[in-house]
This record gives structure tokens, C-alpha cells and sequence, in this order.
């Protein structure tokens, strides 16, 4: 009788375990953005890296359906309602999600870093040497006016160059364009945009014109390195699909080792997967200068958390940069 009670048992726990699993999401919804600081999620894509790991965690029907979104402001609408489990952006969209879901069903932290990677305002109009050039007369391209990574590192430079209460003074010069729109208007010297805050290999292939001349990097309002994209998600998601979320997170780390151990591997993945005319030994001198760094680890966050706190665009600021993201990443150097 008791060895028929005992089979019982393990029974009725291997079908609980099994009842768990089923119960969570059989499809990720996840986001990209264009370019290459977006390379770790590609090459999760292309070597369905979180359909591994979630097969190793036993979910084997585990499936991850990938958008390409050009701003993160549709990211962040996605996340809100529930359209998106895991989303990609800027420090600035994760900040300001973060704030703004604090306390709710919904709320939303950072899974960890994409990538460290400049971006640099770049320009055709010959009269601008700095920002304090600009004038009514120039449009300035970013990826969502005010809230992207682009906008509020406009803000930040404008802070230094014209006081911390002239932040905004360039805001009025700055129009939406994902990049791949704002690479192709600014060559076509149209007029309808004089610069674009661009990103990687976009500012590459707008310096090959004459026309083009860099005015700042990221890193030169930052002062240094910084994270340029992170992966974040709902709290609820998390909690309701540990394994779902634990497969993601485990995929996003293989695949930022896989780029830096085999980065001419990543390059030629990059081509095949975007079209783009850029050859394998461009993208991978690209990914390959020291400035760019693939990993897991938040860098610089608080600057950019302080800044937005300073000029009330955080109703809640982060005390530290681990209160920005998920436990996965708080062993790790971060800042």
C-alpha cells in the first residue's frame, strides 16, 4: 500500500512540474531596433538561441517571434499593453519605463546590457562646428524627439554647452527618423534634415561623404564608455515564465560570447541577416574597434538617471543602478 501511495505521489508531482511548464507562454514576443548595437538579438535569432536553452529547461515547444521596430517608443507601447515580453532601447526608454510602471501589474525593469557602442551627431551643413551652431534653419534627426538615447543625449550636451536650465534648447531642431530613414534623407542633401544623431554602421556609412562631419560622441557627453542598448521586461512576465525568462537571459549571454569570441563570424551573420551593402571586413572592423564593447553589464546608467531626475522627466529615480534591473546582472561591475 505504501509503495502504491509513494508511485502515487511522484506521480501527481511529475504531472505538477509538467502542469507548470505547460503553463508557461509557448511564444516570446520580443524586439529589435536597426543597427548594429542590436547584434547580440540577431545572432540570438538566427541561432534560435533561447529555443535552446528553453528546450535544456524543459520547454522544448519554447518559440521566439522577433519584431524590428525603428523607434523605441512603439517598444515601449508594447511593453505597457502587453503586445511585447521583452524589449530592447536605450537607457533613456528603460528609465523612463521604469518610473513609470513603478507599483504597477506592469512594471518594468532591465534584463541587462546589449552592447557599449558611440553614437555620434554627425552633420552636412558646413556653418556647424558644435551644437552652439545649430539654428532655426537645422532639423536634427533622432529616433524618437525627446526620449530616445539620441534626444536626451542632445539634452545633456545642450546642459553643458548652454546652462543646465537651457537643456532643451535644441529639442524645438529635433524630428523622429529611425536610422536607416535619417542616413538616406541626410545624403540625399534635400534639406529636409542637417544631422542625425546616428549609431553604428549608419555614422560609418554617412562619413564616407565629404559632406559629413562628426560634432560630438556619446561618449564625449557620457565621459566614456556606456551602454548604448539593454534588454528589459515586465515583472509580471518574469514571474508568471521563470523558465521562458531564464531561457531569454541565457541566450542573450551565449550570444554576446559567441560575438566575442568569433566577431568575423558575427560580422558576416550581420550581412546575410540585414542585406546591408557594408562587406564582412567592415562590420567586423566595426565591431572590432575598442570603443565597441559587447556585454552584459549596465555602464553608466546613473548619469544618464540623474540628468532625467534633475530635469523631472523621472517621477522616481533609481537610488542605484541596481534598482534599474532584474537581479540577473547585480553580481556584475555595473554602474
Amino acid at each position: 500500500m505504501k509503495r502504491i501511495i509513494g508511485l502515487a505521489a511522484a506521480a501527481g508531482l511529475a504531472l505538477l512540474a509538467t502542469s507548470q511548464a505547460q503553463a508557461e507562454v509557448k511564444e516570446i514576443k520580443a524586439a529589435q531596433q536597426y543597427g548594429l548595437s542590436s547584434l547580440p538579438l540577431m545572432i540570438m535569432e538566427d541561432g534560435k538561441l533561447v529555443e535552446k536553452h528553453a528546450k535544456a529547461l524543459g520547454l522544448p515547444e519554447l518559440t521566439v517571434a522577433w519584431v524590428k521596430l525603428g523607434n523605441p517608443g512603439a517598444i515601449t507601447e508594447g511593453l505597457v499593453s502587453g503586445g511585447l515580453d521583452f524589449g530592447s532601447g536605450g537607457v533613456p526608454s528603460l528609465l523612463t519605463l521604469w518610473s513609470r510602471t513603478q507599483g504597477t501589474t506592469m512594471e518594468v525593469k532591465g534584463v541587462g546590457a546589449i552592447v557599449n557602442m558611440p553614437m555620434e551627431l554627425l552633420t552636412t551643413n558646413p556653418k556647424v562646428k558644435s551644437i552652439k551652431d545649430f539654428t532655426e534653419q537645422d532639423r536634427i534627426a533622432v529616433t524618437t524627439v525627446r526620449v530616445s538615447n539620441q534626444a536626451l543625449l542632445l539634452q545633456m550636451a545642450a546642459a553643458k554647452e548652454f546652462g543646465a536650465e537651457n537643456y532643451a534648447k535644441l529639442d524645438p531642431l529635433t524630428v523622429s527618423l529611425p536610422h536607416p530613414e535619417a542616413t538616406s534623407t541626410l545624403l540625399s542633401g534635400s534639406g529636409v534634415i542637417s544631422a542625425h544623431f546616428s549609431a553604428l554602421p549608419f555614422q560609418h556609412q554617412q562619413k564616407r561623404d565629404q559632406r559629413v562631419q562628426k560634432i560630438l560622441s556619446s561618449y564625449d557627453v557620457l565621459g566614456g564608455p556606456a551602454t548604448n542598448t539593454a534588454a528589459y521586461a515586465t515583472k509580471r512576465f518574469r514571474e508568471a515564465n521563470p523558465k521562458a525568462y531564464q531561457a531569454f537571459v541565457a541566450g542573450l549571454q551565449e550570444a554576446i560570447e559567441l560575438i566575442n569570441k568569433d566577431k568575423r563570424a558575427a560580422a558576416a551573420t550581420y550581412q546575410r541577416m540585414t542585406g546591408t551593402k557594408e562587406s564582412v571586413d567592415d562590420i567586423y572592423a566595426m565591431i572590432s574597434a575598442p570603443e565597441v564593447q559587447m556585454t552584459f553589464t549596465p555602464h553608466q546608467t546613473m548619469k544618464m538617471a540623474n540628468f532625467m531626475a534633475q530635469t523631472g522627466r523621472l517621477k522616481t529615480a533609481p537610488k542605484d543602478w541596481k534598482d534599474l534591473f532584474f537581479d540577473d546582472v547585480h553580481a556584475l561591475p555595473g554602474s
